[in-house]
């Protein structure tokens, strides 16, 4: 490819699968280059083992919590088996995280469908959770975080805890958490110097409250990861909230290059539902 050129000639070979290693050197997304290469192990014709060093919790990305408790067990619905394992977690700006992947290749993936509001779930206090991770800070920060979205979304049955991990550098992540039968939604706030938890609390409470409104199955994130796999499984289908950018141009690019098609269909003004079919 050249400065200024108006075409690209993909050409793939064929998937190595093996032991891999890629080290990013600061906090970017060691989730990010995971997912990249994920959807391809994931059809080799042998397991791979990868391991990433750099960012797991940068704000700027799906984090490695995200990816074990939100993305996977889903990739595991579909025939894909992935175990994660924790060396150490990187916050922004210091990084410093180390963990690997095993993935273990699936010959077809399973359609998925997910349509039920979480909505319908988050009633009910043992499938709401709030949890606090931080780093080379004071424990009640996160404490602080959890009464604060408690009081908002009037969680106050549900479990919550904070959590002190090991890292290179000070780091907050504030989650929220809401179990259905087919998946778990997590949201996440990722603390920056000179926010409060209060804020932290309140932007990630937020964002729920939205979701939980919506009446959708699928929160925006997980909306916009999923699409690769239905594509690799041929179809699946899901309700979420009002397509992202990155969700739409993600369609986009994968008409480019599939034979697949892709809907959205407006349920409400807050919901809606996007399929893939052969």
């Amino acid at each position: 490819m050249e400065l200024g050129a108006g075409r690209i000639r993909f050409t793939p070979g064929e998937v190595v699968p093996g032991d891999y290693h890629f080290s990013i050197g600061t906090a970017g997304s060691t989730v990010l280059v995971c997912q990249t290469i994920l959807p391809v192990l994931a059809l080799a014709n042998a397991s791979s083992s990868v391991t990433f060093e750099g960012g797991t919790h940068n704000g700027m990305s799906p984090s490695l919590c995200f990816l074990e408790q939100s993305y996977l067990p889903l990739l595991q619905k579909m025939g894909i088996g992935c175990q994660v394992e924790r060396s150490a977690l990187g916050f922004y700006p210091a990084g410093g995280g180390k963990w690997k992947i095993t993935i273990n290749p699936a010959k077809d993936l399973n359609r998925i469908e997910l349509t039920e509001a979480a909505s319908n779930f988050a009633v009910a206090p043992e499938n709401c959770r709030l949890h606090a991770l931080v780093s080379q800070l004071p424990p009640s920060i996160g404490e602080r975080e959890i009464e604060t979205a408690r009081a908002i979304l009037n969680w106050n049955a549900s479990k919550g805890a904070v959590t002190e991990v090991d890292s290179q550098g000070p780091g907050n992540s504030f989650q929220l958490k809401i179990d259905s039968k087919t998946h778990t939604s997590l949201f996440e706030v990722v603390g920056e110097l000179g926010v409060s938890g209060e804020r932290v609390a309140k932007r990630c409470a937020g964002r729920v409250r939205k979701f939980i409104h919506s009446q959708a199955a699928v929160e925006e994130q997980l909306a916009d990861q999923l699409l690769i796999p239905m594509v690799l499984a041929g179809s699946g289908s899901y309700t979420t909230t009002k397509p992202t950018l990155h969700t739409t141009t993600n369609i986009e690019v994968i008409r480019q290059f599939v034979d697949i098609n892709i809907t959205m269909k407006r349920h409400n003004e807050v919901c809606w539902k996007i399929t893939l079919d052969r």
